[in-house]
């Protein structure tokens, strides 16, 4: 991985066809696919506009990608529901080789592993090491969990009268759509592909338009592996239009979307005056991390540190509430602030960064924004708090202390470096606090006696659809990931995930009264 004979920086791995310096990112043509991905073929927008993509480590334009609209959403829906007519290629082949196709389709994303990590590193400034063994590997694994499920989906025989055999199927939905984040560009694009092919669907893709590469790569990778044409298909471009025109078509019987709350409403009010599709949402969250006087402080504040400034902070799972027991919070805090300014920042290339820049300006602008108006409000920070000199779109990591729960810091999505750090009592005061927002994602607790102590401290309690104890973004293919409340609806990976893709037909046959 680290050997190199075209530089992509220090640590970077060789790339055959890309060639940037982190002095001018790289040039037009240097991407190889920006072009939108319909029926195995690749497609100008049709009406010939272009939108450009950036590195938020150097502000440099790193190409130009196809910008999709409503015609272009329609054609790649055309060709998905062609490809899932009944005796089409992709209908007719049985469900081991839909396993075996994904199968292969895993081991392509192996192949070209530092391709798309470097991709990823480009488009969305995080660290290639984090790309490379984190986002990747998920990748990998979850395409190789779907895959061996292809030809395990079963229906169950139902017992009913002496002279009517009852059964069920699980059938494919038919042509799905998936609207995917800017965070985690590939590895949210996977979670959705994998499970909606394993089960026998079609796919269009609308990948974020600050990060459509790796999508688009994946593409050429889908075609190489030899997918049928029309069974995936990829259209960049902005929310208001190909979102939008995914949301509302008639052809898409279902949709997964991975982002906002507000953007999620938008979503399923489109889906339900279209066809009523069915409809996948995942909206992030405000998530819980607590910590107990008995826990054992060196991992919870690994953890929790991690929690909140992996990938900047720009994650739904992000430990964006730590509550800690007041007789260690002290401790916590010191040893917090101690580890937080030990984070190496840097070239995302550089095998030491641990931390890398937010995705655009945008965003970079909002969160300084919210870090300040905490500080006029006279909360105590900690450290951090401002964006870093010739560091780019850099923000340092921040904790809020003194901090009260009515505060828009602890209540609001901030979806960056930024942690407050609050005291508790009880057990039952802190379960009631974690409980007190509208999302309900994720929770971590840390103590070594969490049910001696307090059988409310346990998962029962918990109103969200993940909870860690011991351990934080502990994320697994076939573990399944969702939210409560305002968090979303539904849930992708594990067995879970199938359902979400599939319909379920009863047959009831009446028999011959003469049958034996």
């Amino acid at each position: 991985v680290l050997g190199t004979s075209r530089s992509l920086g220090e640590g970077a791995p060789e790339v055959v066809g890309l060639s940037p310096s982190l002095e001018g990112g790289i040039s037009q043509g240097e991407v190889q696919f920006a072009k939108m991905f319909i029926n195995n073929e690749w497609h100008e927008s049709t009406s010939g506009k272009k939108f450009a993509t950036y590195n938020p480590s150097t502000l440099e334009q790193i190409c130009e990608v196809e910008e999709g609209d409503k015609p272009d959403v329609d054609k790649a829906v055309e060709a998905a529901h062609a490809a899932f007519q009944r005796g089409s290629p992709w209908r007719r082949l049985d469900a081991l080789n839909r396993g075996r196709l994904l199968h292969q389709l895993a081991d392509l994303v192996e192949r070209d592993r530092a391709v798309l990590a470097t991709l990823e590193t480009m488009d969305t400034g995080k660290p290639f090491l984090h790309a490379f063994f984190i986002d990747l590997e998920g990748c990998i694994k979850t395409l190789r969990y779907f895959a061996g499920w292809a030809d395990k989906i079963q229906g169950r025989t139902i017992p009913t009268d002496d002279n009517v055999v009852c059964f069920t199927r699980h059938e494919p939905i038919g042509v799905c759509g998936a609207i995917t984040p800017w965070n985690f560009p590939l590895l949210m694009l996977v979670w959705k592909l994998a499970p909606a092919l394993c089960c026998g669907n079609t796919i269009v893709v609308k990948p974020a338009e600050q990060t459509p590469l790796t999508a688009l790569y994946l593409g050429s990778l889908i075609k190489e592996v030899g997918f049928p044409p029309g069974v995936v298909n990829i259209v960049p471009g902005f929310g208001p239009t190909v979102g939008a025109a995914m949301s509302s078509h008639p052809r898409i019987s279902k949709i997964a979307f991975t982002g906002s709350i507000e953007v999620g409403k938008l979503v399923k009010e489109a889906a339900s005056r279209s066809n009523l599709k069915r409809v996948t949402l995942e909206l992030g969250g405000k998530n819980p991390c607590i910590v107990c006087a008995d826990a054992d402080l060196d991992l919870a504040v690994e953890c929790a540190h991690q929690g909140i400034f992996f990938n900047q902070g720009q994650c739904c799972t992000a430990a964006s509430r730590v509550f800690v027991e007041e007789q260690v919070y002290p401790e916590f805090v010191r040893r917090s602030v101690e580890r937080a300014r030990k984070r190496p920042v840097g070239d995302p290339f550089d095998a030491r960064t641990e931390h890398g820049p937010q995705i655009d300006q945008n965003q970079f602008d909002k969160i300084l924004s919210l870090i300040e108006s905490g500080k006029k409000e006279g909360v105590k920070l900690e450290c951090g708090s401002s964006g870093m000199e010739d560091r780019g779109l850099v923000i340092k990591p921040t904790f809020f202390l003194r901090v009260s729960d009515p505060r828009y810091l602890v209540r609001g999505a901030i979806f960056g470096p930024v942690q407050p750090i609050l005291k508790f009592k009880t057990i039952e005061e802190v379960i009631r606090r974690a409980n007190s927002l509208e999302y309900g994602l994720h929770g971590g607790c840390f103590s070594r006696r969490t049910w001696d102590k307090a059988p409310e401290a346990g998962f029962p309690a918990w109103k969200s659809g993940t909870v860690w104890i011991n351990c934080y973004n502990a994320i697994y293919a076939q573990a399944p990931f969702g939210g409560f409340k305002m968090s979303g609806n539904g849930r992708e990976l594990g067995e879970y995930a199938l359902s979400e893709y599939t319909e379920v037909k009863t047959v009831t046959i009446k028999l011959d009264d003469k049958d034996p």
